[in-house]
């Protein structure tokens, strides 16, 4: 069978929703490890982490049995469900690339405010006090705090990697969205094709 065909194209729908699959396993491996090694105390960020490797898996799920079982209204759904996604995740990632460093501020600022929890974890693992000043009579678990002269404001730390995390997921999400891209194409071409197997007088 010619690449291209239909048992190519069933193939290459299969092994890429089984990738889909082992991203989803890893996003929610790490979150789960993660709050169980107490690294992120967060539950929303935890939370939010697993519920899109759920929603992944989910996804990837659907697309699995409608490969396997060549089912026109399972991959139909799939089809639409990964384009909204692309559309998503395309414009996410071309603002986190597009991003200037007053609008990196704001949003960790904005982050930063949003979680009490999110802010204790950051000042403990970055060894810094405050977001844009140390408040010094405020508490605040970093071990600098023991002694307030050597300690900085947070966003001093988090500005420095700022753009190169937004550059660094932003480039991965944009990647990754081609991948949607290609499992569309792949959808689409797939319930078109006959399957040899089948009755050669049945309508597809």
């Amino acid at each position: 069978m010619v690449c291209g065909g239909f048992v190519c194209t069933k193939n290459a729908l299969s092994a890429l929703n089984i990738l889909y699959v082992m991203v989803s396993l890893l996003l929610i491996g790490v979150a789960a490890w993660g709050k169980w090694f107490g690294l992120v105390s967060s539950i929303s960020v935890v939370a939010g982490v697993i519920g899109v490797g759920s929603f992944l898996l989910l996804v990837s799920f659907v697309g699995l049995c409608g490969a396997m079982k060549h089912h026109q209204i399972l991959l139909f759904f799939y089809m639409m469900i990964l384009f909204v996604v692309f559309v998503l995740q395309f414009s996410i990632s071309c603002a986190c690339l597009a991003l200037n460093r007053d609008q990196q501020s704001q949003l960790l600022e904005v982050g930063w405010n949003k979680s009490e929890a999110t802010q204790v974890d950051v000042e403990k693992t970055l060894n810094c006090c405050g977001f844009s000043y140390v408040n010094y009579n405020a508490s605040c678990p970093a071990q600098c705090f023991s002694s307030p002269s050597t300690c900085i404001a947070c966003s001093n730390i988090l500005q420095r990697y700022a753009g190169e995390v937004l550059q660094f997921v932003g480039g991965i999400g944009l990647l990754f969205s081609f991948t949607e891209i290609l499992g569309i194409w792949l959808t689409h071409k797939y319930r078109n094709l006959k399957d040899p197997r089948s009755n050669p007088g049945a309508f597809l």
